[in-house]
This record gives C-alpha cells, sequence and structure tokens, in this order.
C-alpha cells in the first residue's frame, strides 16, 4: 500500500528519526496510539496498524526491558521508530483521502481492447479525485516534529453525514459480515475526496446507480424518478460534472460500436434507413451521403456519421441533457418508455435513460418561466419530422404536417443558467431524502473490489 511504501521510502533513504530523540520518545507516541485504540469503531484490526507491538515495545522501552535477542534497545528502538510512522501514515492518509485509490482499482476492470503486449481498459471512474501526494506526507512529518499530531489527525478524518450515519450502524449490534462489509465499503466511498460533493448544495441531481433511481433536490423539494442506465457490458461511468443545456428533440448520432453491430449489415436496405430515419452524412465535409452509395468499408473507417434525426422515435427521445465529461454521458429521455416498469434496468450503452424528461427539464430551469415551459412541452410532443429537411425528401404527409407546425414556439437548445451540479456515483448504502439509510444491490459488483483493498486493514 502507498502508505507503506512512503515509509520504506524515508527511512531507506537515511532520513533522520521522527519519534525517537536523545531523551527517548515523548508523549508524541502516546497521542497517536490514543487515536488508533479505537481503530475499531471503523472496522479495521489494530493489528494491521501494529497496534500491540508497540504498545509493548513503549512499555520496554519505559521499563528499561531489554535483551541480547530481538528485544536489545536497538531492536526495540528501530522497530517503535519505524512501526509509529507506518500506523500514522497509514491512518492519516486512509482517513484523508481514502484507504484505496478508486481511480485505478475501477479503471482496471473492463478490458475495452487486447492487443500483443497492451490491454487497455475502459474508464468507469472519471472523477477528479485528490489522492496524498509528496505535499500531504512532508506536512504529516512536519506535524510530529511540532507535536501536533492529534490536531492533525483530527483534521484528516471525513467530514460528511454520510460517513457519520454509516459509523454509528456499524456500531449496531448483531450485524452480519455481508451487513459489515457492506457498511464498511460505503464507508470508504465517502473517505474520497472527489471535487465536489452533493452536500455542498441546496439544488443538484444526483444519480445514484445501484439505486435505479435519480433524485433531484432543491433545498427541502425533491423530484424522484426511475432511470435506466448502462448494462454490466457497458457500465455508466461515475462522473462529477454540471447540466449545462438541454438540447430538445436531438438528433442521435450513432457510437461506432452500434453501427457495426446493427447498421453495416442493413446496408442496402434503404427501407431500413427511411423507417429509422437514419442518415449518413461525412464527417468532414458535413454532406449527406446517398445511403445506396455506402460501404462497410466506409462506415467503420470512421469518417461517416450514422445519424438518427430528431422526434418521435429517436433513441434519445424527446430530449437530452448535457454536461461536460471525457466519456459522452448525458441524461436523456427515451422512446422505449416501457424500460420503466422493469425493476432491473441495466440495459442501456452507458448513457441514463430518465423517466420524467419533463419534469426535469423544469427542474434545472433557475427560475419559473412559463413561456419556455410552454414550449419545451410543445416540442417535445409535437410532430418535427419535416423540421430540417429538404422539400424534395418530404412526403405528402410531412408537407401537411410542416404546414400546422406553430414553428415560433419550437425550440432547439436551452442553456441552464446557473448550471446544476450532476453526481453520477455509487453506492449501495445511501440515505434517503429523510436520512435513513437505504441498501441496494451491487450491481456492478464494485463492493467486492473495494472490499478487496480494504482487506489489508480489517
Amino acid at each position: 500500500m502507498a502508505p507503506d511504501y512512503r515509509t520504506r521510502k524515508y527511512y531507506k533513504s537515511n532520513y533522520s528519526f521522527l519519534w525517537i530523540d536523545r531523551k527517548g520518545i515523548d508523549g508524541r507516541a502516546d497521542s497517536l496510539i490514543d487515536c488508533l485504540q479505537n481503530i475499531t469503531r471503523i472496522g479495521f484490526s489494530k493489528n494491521k496498524f501494529r497496534l500491540p507491538r508497540i504498545e509493548s515495545d513503549l512499555q520496554r522501552l519505559r521499563n528499561l526491558d531489554f535483551d541480547g535477542s530481538d528485544n536489545s534497545i536497538n531492536k526495540v528502538l528501530a522497530r517503535l521508530e519505524y512501526n509509529l510512522t507506518k500506523a500514522y501514515f497509514r491512518y492519516v492518509s486512509g482517513q484523508r483521502f481514502g484507504f484505496m485509490n478508486p481511480k485505478y482499482v475501477l479503471n482496471h476492470v473492463d478490458v475495452h481492447e487486447q492487443k500483443e503486449n497492451t490491454v487497455t481498459y475502459r474508464t468507469l471512474y472519471d472523477i477528479k479525485t485528490e489522492r496524498a501526494g509528496d505535499r500531504f506526507y512532508r506536512t504529516a512529518m512536519s506535524m510530529i516534529r511540532e507535536d501536533s499530531i492529534a490536531d492533525f489527525i483530527r483534521k484528516a478524518e471525513p467530514n460528511d453525514e454520510v460517513y457519520d450515519s454509516l459509523e454509528r450502524l456499524l456500531q449496531s449490534p448483531g450485524l452480519s459480515r455481508m451487513q459489515r462489509n457492506r457498511i464498511l465499503v460505503n464507508m470508504e466511498r465517502c473517505r474520497w475526496r472527489m471535487q465536489d460533493n452533493p452536500q455542498r448544495h441546496e439544488k443538484y441531481v444526483l444519480v445514484n446507480i445501484p439505486s435505479f433511481h435519480l433524485r433531484a433536490v432543491d433545498g427541502d423539494k425533491v423530484l424522484t424518478m426511475r432511470i435506466a442506465f448502462g448494462s454490466n457490458k457497458n457500465k455508466t461511468p461515475l462522473i462529477v460534472s454540471a447540466i449545462k443545456r438541454m438540447d430538445v428533440n436531438p438528433q442521435w448520432v450513432m457510437p461506432k460500436s452500434i453501427v457495426r453491430k446493427s447498421v453495416v449489415p442493413q446496408l442496402g436496405n434503404i427501407n431500413y434507413f427511411t423507417q429509422n430515419r437514419y442518415f449518413i452524412r461525412n464527417r468532414q465535409t458535413g454532406e449527406h451521403v446517398d445511403v445506396s452509395s455506402v460501404s462497410p468499408e466506409m462506415l467503420e473507417s470512421g469518417d461517416y456519421f450514422v445519424i438518427q434525426r430528431g422526434g418521435e422515435g429517436n433513441a434519445m427521445g424527446r430530449i437530452v441533457f448535457r454536461f461536460d465529461n471525457n466519456l459522452s454521458i448525458y441524461l436523456h429521455d427515451t422512446s422505449s418508455r416501457t424500460i420503466f416498469d422493469r425493476s432491473v434496468r441495466n440495459v442501456s450503452h452507458g448513457c441514463i435513460r430518465v423517466e420524467k424528461p419533463f419534469e426535469l427539464s423544469k427542474f434545472v430551469l433557475a427560475k419559473k418561466d412559463d413561456k419556455l415551459v410552454d414550449r419545451i412541452n410543445y416540442s417535445m410532443h409535437a410532430d418535427v419530422s419535416p423540421v430540417n429537411m429538404k422539400k424534395e425528401e418530404m412526403t405528402e404527409r410531412m408537407m401537411l404536417v410542416a404546414d400546422t407546425l406553430d414553428r415560433s414556439r419550437l425550440i432547439g437548445s436551452v442553456n441552464i443558467k446557473p448550471m446544476v451540479p450532476i453526481f453520477i456515483l455509487y453506492y449501495t448504502m445511501y440515505p434517503d431524502a429523510s436520512g435513513k439509510i437505504e441498501t441496494f444491490s451491487d450491481v456492478y459488483g464494485y463492493d467486492s473490489l473495494i472490499y478487496q483493498q480494504l482487506r489489508n486493514y480489517i
């Protein structure tokens, strides 16, 4: 583990002692021991922090109880110096940043591509998260020298309402091993110092993947809805961002994987493209390409987009909620509304489908604007199939529809100001709107991955 590496590196470099001086060891060691006495409260083992050995050696030193074997004065002092630093580094870095690195562990789960000597993995954790670096460990050592250990440890410990609730729950009598492990892994999630968290905001959108629900919070007002998200093969990544725009009746640019699997086999079937309202566009020039002239090689080259026109039947539904991220993930409506009747809804290619898109559109607006809401509502229900089509491409029915459209009420995009924070997270235990802890299934199997890392301390 990283704190152990730091400990070894420090002493192999022959740097000065941190705990021992000419007078022996003073109360700084006792300050650390006092903090570590409560390590079992957070589910960890005193042995994993060398506490019994530290206490034994400290007692031996104070009683001058040495012998000529493994308990010579030199060996006792050496053990104390090393074990105190190791226990201290383990505790303060773990409580401050987490006892595992989520970015490393979760981004080495699903293989994306495997070649002769290289393996690339899918990005499943895309949240800026602080980690303990040189500066932190230098500060930690300076706290020993300044005799400010207790205060430094106190500031390193999580200051999080969810963490506190889980820690109290861990003290409950009669917990099964499975229940304890689940609490421990969710306490660990609370330690990760992400770039932002919901508790800092009055208004935000929270997608907790294992809950299969979205929660939109604005002070005391809470809007909840069902969601569908990425399948186990195409897991929805964890993201922290802010909703910046809504696009009404968006076009759907197909991912290359879907083009290869679903579209390429249909080349030559003009009806397939017509019925699904697909068209092909040259990536460089932006020009539409005659479907009958397209070959499989052209589509697989990546030089051409397959796009579905916006409107009824579009895979993204009638509205999409955009936010900056590195993985082209967003919230959107869906044309397959029956998906929300299922209890298990991990079915998408990674994006998140929302049950109540119109209600969510009203939520993200900064203030009530009846005219804007009316335009969004009208645009989400109007037949917009003739929009952005050339006259010669329209059928007779489309021409009739075009004549009845109230284009003054149509709206394409709405910028969200101020932007609304969005958190796509993964907790298998999390408080509901009233603060009561709920438990959810570990749909992606992340709990076991985290627990394997925490076993180093349990």
